[in-house]
């Protein structure tokens, strides 16, 4: 803090003042800004209830036959074979073509951003598993309809005649060999020369130079519209479809959001249904009817029209019991639903059905027009599609602005669902009993902080840039829904407040100067009410979603440490792009761990492993609370000063400074306890250490 009272009072006595009115006065700024955010010490906060809207399934399933209801384009966006294996991939492909749909209305997207023929190799071993996976799945309904999930989940099931023991047996078996050759390729790291020279699409890699440098690859492996493209059952097969776009080293190619509407556009050519779902290759289907609870919405005869599109919530199936890393996303249960009522949630990039036409920047009521396909043969229409994948296609041209996706900032899809909502359309959230889709959270503290860091860099450059709902959406949106958008996009700057709470009423503790009302002072009264009032509501509301009271508490260490870290980090990298000092950067959260890794997430044990400069930012602010703490009691009771003086003057000071230290009970562990693989690196412990012990000494005996 500046010593700026040096230069308006010389004398000791004011010149302290001085000191605690500037601590009092950042103080009171910090709270009112901690307590006007609805994050503040609880990832869920009260909202209004989930409107289920719609017409049941059943009343959907009388009013259209198959034959009238609208094609579905699925769109499954990869980007490294490395940190999302290809075995992972085609389970979510294969969960997806066996949706309880009509098979003929669907074709899925595989967007392979790293051009990968491993991934390519695994795609088509898959379009050969599902000619079997499919038939089995629709006669026995089955439940989750990802293999590897559903083998998990049926290691020893319950047959109810011989027929589907048999076929479980046999499926299995076909599964269990198909992963072999796939994990066995991915281990190698290249395709058996065998395998290439059976299908003519590896020739298509002769020209590869490199992930980031390679000729648009397409390969449509089941073409839907043919005849001849049938399962072992006999009925026909959903449209599959493999896309490596063009990239060029000099061609800027827009992350995620430039793959998305790369697939838009070779769809539309190929399969062009009315309706486009997209998730992540480690989001599998775990509801093999959740494209008919999405027509719900979408067809539903009183509200559908004004609808753009169905957004399920995000859920991980590997979180721990106490949700170690608060991975569960429990904002999305209260928050979304709450938002639904002031015209639906924002689009989070996954689990979410669109309407074809509004993405493609059509105006509220503008019917899409329809493309035929006249191509002989499915050579003559890769050839043709080929150059909408290009990477100079959309020069000069509205794609990433009016149409599409929206490019400038690593979370696209948020500034894609508030351009939708300002023209006058609607979103709906949807969590159905049975969750809709399944993902893999983060297993390891250094995942968790860069996932955030990402999500609330690229949700602070929408705020900062044209399209922040605090001018873009002005009047076009409800007051409500801007409010709600503008707290997530906000979600970097907290981590000011959030520091100042961590280090500077500590701190003072340690000078023995209070920063809060003593415990006779009528204002004592609002900063216990607020405390009290706010965490109880907190746990209640966390317990009723579900939520253990160990998990609560490990949501509030993970509340500090991604705003003390990753909100930090991301909040200098928005300022440095802002200022032309950075660049843009997009960094994919690995799915996959190693076996020690997982044995200690399972047990609950936090990961640091790695050596970062967000874990020297917390090791620092723990330690210097530890610090804080350790040296009150010192001074002011081994040293005579009285328990009850300085209980009574400071109280607020020292149970902020004591949740600090048992909430980094952990990371103390990881510091100075643990001689596993996963504790704190040496280098950042001697580091932090240092630091720590200079800011104390500095504060207590400088300033």
């Amino acid at each position: 803090m500046p010593d700026l009272a040096v230069q308006i009072e010389p004398h000791t006595e004011t010149r302290t003042c001085w000191k605690v009115g500037l601590a009092w006065f950042a103080c009171f700024r910090a709270l009112v800004r901690f307590l006007l955010d609805p994050h503040a010490g609880s990832s869920v906060e009260p909202s209004a209830p989930n409107r289920l809207r719609g017409q049941a399934l059943s009343k959907v399933q009388v009013l259209y036959k198959n034959d009238e209801l609208p094609g579905v384009d699925i769109f499954v966006c990869t980007a490294d074979p490395t940190i999302e294996p290809p075995i992972m991939v085609i389970n979510t492909v294969l969960s997806v073509m066996a949706y309880d749909y009509p098979p003929e209305k669907l074709g899925v997207y595989l967007s392979d951003d790293a051009g990968s023929d491993l991934t390519f190799y695994a795609l088509l071993e898959a379009s050969e598993f599902a000619k079997h996976w499919i038939p089995f799945c629709k006669k026995f309904d089955v439940e989750p309809r990802s293999p590897a999930a559903f083998f998990r989940s049926m290691s020893l099931p319950s047959f109810r005649d011989a027929d589907h023991a048999g076929m479980f047996v046999t499926i299995k078996k076909l599964y269990k060999d198909m992963e072999n050759r796939i994990e066995n390729a991915t281990r190698l790291g290249q395709v058996p020369e065998e395998e290439k020279l059976k299908h003519k699409g590896f020739s298509q890699w002769d020209s590869y130079l490199s992930r980031r440098d390679h000729d648009t690859i397409l390969q449509i492996l089941i073409d839907g519209a043919d005849a001849n493209a049938k399962d072992i059952s006999g009925c026909t097969l959903p449209t599959l479809v493999y896309l490596a776009r063009e990239k060029r080293p000099q061609h800027h190619h827009n992350f995620k959001a430039g793959a998305m509407n790369a697939l838009i556009r070779v769809s539309s050519k190929i399969s062009n249904g009315q309706i486009t779902l997209n998730v992540d290759c480690d989001m599998y289907s775990n509801n093999s009817k959740s494209i008919r609870e999405a027509l719900c919405f979408l067809m539903d005869q009183e509200n559908g029209r004004e609808i753009a599109f169905v957004q399920f919530p995000q859920v991980f199936e590997n979180v721990t019991k106490n949700d170690l890393y608060g991975s569960d996303l429990r904002y999305m249960e209260v928050e979304f639903s709450g938002m639904d009522g002031c015209g639906g949630p924002p689009y989070t990039g996954s689990g979410c059905f669109h309407r074809r036409d509004i993405l493609g920047g059509s105006e509220f009521g503008r019917e899409n027009n329809e493309i035929k396909r006249r191509e002989s043969s499915i050579h003559d229409l890769e050839e043709k599609v080929k150059p909408l994948a290009s990477c100079t296609y959309e020069e000069n041209t509205q794609w990433g602005k009016e149409m599409g996706l929206k490019y400038g900032c690593p979370v696209e899809d948020i500034i894609t669902g508030i351009s939708i909502q300002t023209r006058g359309w609607k979103s709906v959230f949807f969590n159905p009993a049975r969750h809709a889709f399944l993902g893999v959270a983060p297993t390891t503290l250094p995942q968790t902080l860069v996932q955030h860091k990402r999500w609330s860099e690229g949700d602070f450059q929408v705020f900062l840039s044209r399209y922040s709902p605090a001018w873009y959406a002005h009047n076009k949106i409800s007051l409500g829904l801007q409010l709600c958008y503008c707290c997530y996009c906000l979600w970097a700057p907290n981590c000011l407040p959030t520091l100042y709470y961590s280090f500077v009423p500590s701190l003072y503790l340690l000078r023995g100067i209070p920063l809060f009302p003593q415990i006779s002072s009528p204002w004592f009264i609002p900063f216990a009410y607020v405390v009290v009032a706010k965490y109880t509501y907190s746990l209640a509301e966390f317990l009723w979603c579900g939520g253990t009271t160990l998990g609560w508490w490990n949501e509030q260490r993970i509340w500090l440490y991604k705003r003390a870290s990753s909100y930090l980090y991301a909040f200098i990298d928005t300022i440095l792009l802002s200022l032309g000092f950075a660049e843009t950067a997009f960094v994919i959260t690995a799915k996959v761990a190693d076996n020690d890794v997982s044995e200690r997430y399972e047990k609950e044990i936090m990961e640091f492993g790695t050596s970062s400069p967000m874990f020297t930012v917390l090791s620092v602010l723990a330690l210097v609370n530890l610090y804080c703490f350790v040296g009150v009691v010192m001074k002011e009771v081994v040293m005579g000063e009285g328990v009850v003086k300085v209980l009574h003057t400071m109280l607020v000071q020292i149970l902020l400074c004591g949740v600090l230290v048992l909430v980094n009970l952990t990371l103390y562990r990881g510091l100075f306890l643990r001689k596993d693989k996963g504790k704190m690196p040496s280098s950042v412990a001697v580091k932090s250490v240092a630091f720590a012990l200079f800011a104390c000494t500095s504060f207590a005996f400088l300033y």
